[in-house]
């Protein structure tokens, strides 16, 4: 996982697919605050959708496994992302518990 996609060298980018899933995982974690945005607006206050919390573990868990496992096994990194991981567990855990799992349907 931490050998360079061939395919992709070809256009002049160095890539692994640990670096892809870092990526992938860093998009989604800021992708987040794209959907939280776009809730608030819609709704004219601030909100949070679960969508947000959802994003913030899957993007959390990624780029943490990126610096944990691949080449570059960097301690910041993953003090950086083990304790949203968690935080957004909790959270999400509350709004489930507080709201039940299907509030943001009923919520239009």
């Amino acid at each position: 996982m931490n050998e360079q996609i061939v395919w992709m060298s070809g256009f002049g980018i160095h890539i692994t697919p640990w670096k892809l899933i870092g990526l992938t995982g860093a998009l989604m974690f800021g992708g987040r605050w794209l959907i939280q945005f776009i809730a608030s607006r819609r709704h004219g206050k601030p909100v949070i959708p679960r969508a947000f919390w959802y994003m913030s573990i899957v993007g959390s868990l990624m780029t943490l496994s990126y610096f944990i496992f691949s080449a570059k096994q960097d301690a910041v990194g993953v003090l950086q992302n083990l304790f949203p991981s968690f935080t957004a567990v909790y959270s999400l855990y509350l709004d489930i518990k507080h709201r039940g799992w299907h509030r943001d349907r009923a919520s239009h």
